[in-house]
């Protein structure tokens, strides 16, 4: 059995996506296909048992046999750190995690395992990722999520540092058109010299980051006030409405598949927006809107929700969750694929792993 362990230096960069789309390629390949996350510090209720909050998930897209609360062995609640901290045991959660492991890669040709919110994570509970590659003996892929071209050089090169030759390549992810050239002909050349494999450069892709309003409805507990809503409708970017209505305009004109956060009593601030490219209005401190913005809003097919919060606590709940690649919609899913397919070397990831392509 071959194992690769995905990991990134921090949240949101595309771990779930990456490890669903290359273990699809492999099922598609005639290779069995395994999963495990050996830590995680989200946790999520399923039938009673802890698991990992992406672990049904995971399960029916890789049609795998094990129960979904056995695809994460060590889910970190207060209640297991405190008793990890007081334990004289520090080997337990590892060994813990190399039975799981053998579980999930019985009879499989690839176990993919999935690494945390960053390479720092796990040390508080002896499970850093380089010590939790080297104990299962895998192979590590780092994704990287571009900022600027100096923070993509420092991260593969701290990667590198952490984990050593367990390292077998980098994938990039995010990268904005203005960076691709860097990226392709200066970047990739410069860690290459350094032993660290380039496997892709992924473009940014707006539509992987946006929110559907269903998910906005259920991070808000938002109400909705227009009659019909399009519950998969996608939000790309998010703008408060805090200025003059001349001064909006100008801002939501350039602005596509938008939520535009304001107050309900500012009907100058909604009706600018319904002007314009805009998903929804999120209408704060549950400050009803006049019934002639409702009623524009659904002419235009653009979803009115309203919440309780303030507009600052608003953001921040969006925030929170904005950027992260969720992967409950199959198109979403679908879409990374056709990007990993056209820009990742699955051929030097198969020779990486000593698999036959």
């Amino acid at each position: 059995m071959k194992s690769l362990y995905i990991t990134s230096v921090e949240r949101y960069s595309g771990k779930t996506a990456t490890c669903l789309a290359i273990g699809k390629r492999l099922l598609a390949a005639g290779y069995s296909v395994g999963y495990l996350k050996p830590l995680s510090l989200q946790p999520w209720r399923i039938a009673g048992h802890l698991a990992d909050e992406d672990a049904a998930f995971v399960k029916e897209i890789l049609q795998l046999e094990l129960p979904a609360w056995e695809l994460s062995p060590v889910v970190v609640t207060p209640e297991v750190l405190r008793e990890h901290l007081q334990s004289q045991d520090a080997t337990a959660l590892i060994e813990q995690v190399q039975r799981a492991c053998q579980s999930a890669g019985a009879g499989k040709d690839v176990l993919l395992l999935e690494g945390g919110a960053s390479l720092r994570e796990g040390y508080a509970v002896s499970l850093p990722t380089p010590a939790v590659a080297d104990a299962l003996d895998s192979q590590v892929l780092v994704i990287l999520k571009y900022h600027d071209e100096v923070q993509i050089l420092d991260d593969a090169l701290a990667s590198y540092q952490r984990l050593g030759p367990a390292l077998k390549g980098i994938l990039i992810n995010r990268a904005p058109p203005e960076a691709i050239t860097f990226l392709q002909q200066v970047a990739a050349p410069f860690l290459e010299r350094r032993s660290i494999p380039v496997f892709g450069i992924l473009p940014e892709t707006r539509g992987l980051e946006a929110l559907t309003i269903q998910e906005l409805i259920d991070v808000l507990g938002a109400q909705v006030l227009t009659k019909e809503y399009r519950s998969e409708a996608l939000v790309e970017t998010l703008t408060v409405g805090a200025m003059t209505a001349d001064a909006a305009l100008s801002r939501f004109r350039k602005q596509t598949n938008k939520a535009v956060i304001t107050g309900g009593d500012r009907t100058d601030i909604q009706l600018a927006a319904l002007e314009t490219s805009t998903t929804c209005l999120i209408l704060t401190g549950n400050l009803h809107p006049s019934p002639l913005i409702v009623k524009q809003a659904e002419e235009f097919g653009v979803s009115v929700l309203l919440v309780p919060t303030n507009t600052m606590e608003t953001v921040e709940a969006i925030e929170h969750i904005f950027g992260k690649t969720r992967l409950g919609q199959p198109s979403k899913l679908r879409q990374f694929e056709a990007l990993l397919a056209e820009h990742f070397d699955l051929g030097r990831l198969y020779q990486a792993l000593g698999l036959q392509a």
